[in-house]
């Protein structure tokens, strides 16, 4: 059972502006019925360029319809630039939160304001030009890398909560742990895991890294004068730090990706991503 605050139960129980306007300046529409989620939102500008009025349509669930009906209250009052500044964590913190398995439902919210400005500005998305990574939910590359750099994703998990991509078949699996590596830091190149990662909290792997440093990679290190400290863990991305002779190392990246992140792949999880804190 998901935990709801107070404020997304009255907007689900008790949604706003429910509907859609006869003769809508800017019409929006994001998702689909067969994908579980669809919003179509729609708006009526003055001749001030304030959106007067604002109403939605949403096959969905408590998230979804929440999600849609604080954005209509939000945006009503303000002018078309103001609106397009709206972002999905505007959206859920009006809400008082969203659990973050549903994140996608106030993306899902903003995306639908964005065409819908879009479409009375007479202009199309580039997010549309993306390549689909996600055929399930048609989510493309664009949409990820922006959902990575604007929400501070570091797990291909957190990127299925924002955008749903990988929640389905999960065939894109190997695809988005591609694009989280390239969009947070260019150039790394990391081997394809067929499997699709396990649930582990951050403490249990802090716990599981620390105990396959201990008992498997730092004895091999050592034989050689070098040792390895654990600096960091943030979502799949591991920090570390190389110690003794490791540090002058000619081949201290290929220790770092062939033996220190294949053997924690190997131990812990096989989404982890190794690098050298600097």
């Amino acid at each position: 059972m998901w935990e709801y605050t107070n404020k997304v139960q009255q907007h689900f129980l008790h949604p706003k502006n429910v509907g859609e306007i006869e003769n809508p300046d800017g019409i929006g529409e994001v998702g689909s019925l067969a994908c579980g989620d669809a919003l179509k939102l729609t708006f009526k500008v003055d001749d001030k360029g304030v959106i007067a009025d604002a109403k939605f349509k949403t096959f969905g669930c408590a998230s979804a319809i929440a999600s849609s009906s604080v954005l209509t209250e939000m945006i009503i009052g303000m002018t078309l630039d103001e609106a397009a500044k709206v972002t999905n964590e505007d959206i859920a913190d009006r809400l008082g939160g969203l659990p973050k398995e549903k994140m996608h439902c106030s993306v899902m919210g903003r995306e639908a304001l964005e065409s819908a400005i879009a479409n009375y500005r007479g202009l199309k998305l580039p997010m549309a030009e993306g390549e689909v990574v996600c055929e399930c939910f048609g989510v493309t590359d664009l949409e990820i890398i922006r959902a990575i750099k604007e929400s501070n994703l570091r797990s291909v998990e957190e990127i299925t909560n924002f955008t749903k991509a990988g929640g389905g078949c999960g065939k894109c699996i190997d695809r988005l742990r591609e694009i989280l590596v390239a969009t947070v830091h260019q150039g790394i190149d990391i081997k394809q895991i067929a499997e699709k990662p396990k649930r582990m909290t951050t403490l249990q792997k802090i716990k599981k890294i620390e105990e396959a440093l201990e008992r498997e990679i730092r004895p091999g290190l050592r034989k050689d004068g070098g040792d390895i400290e654990l600096v960091d863990v943030d979502g799949d991305f591991v920090m570390v730090s190389l110690r003794g002779s490791c540090t002058s190392c000619a081949k201290s990246q290929t220790t770092l990706k062939e033996y220190v992140e294949k053997k924690l792949r190997e131990l812990v999880l096989d989404s982890l991503i190794v690098e050298e804190s600097k």
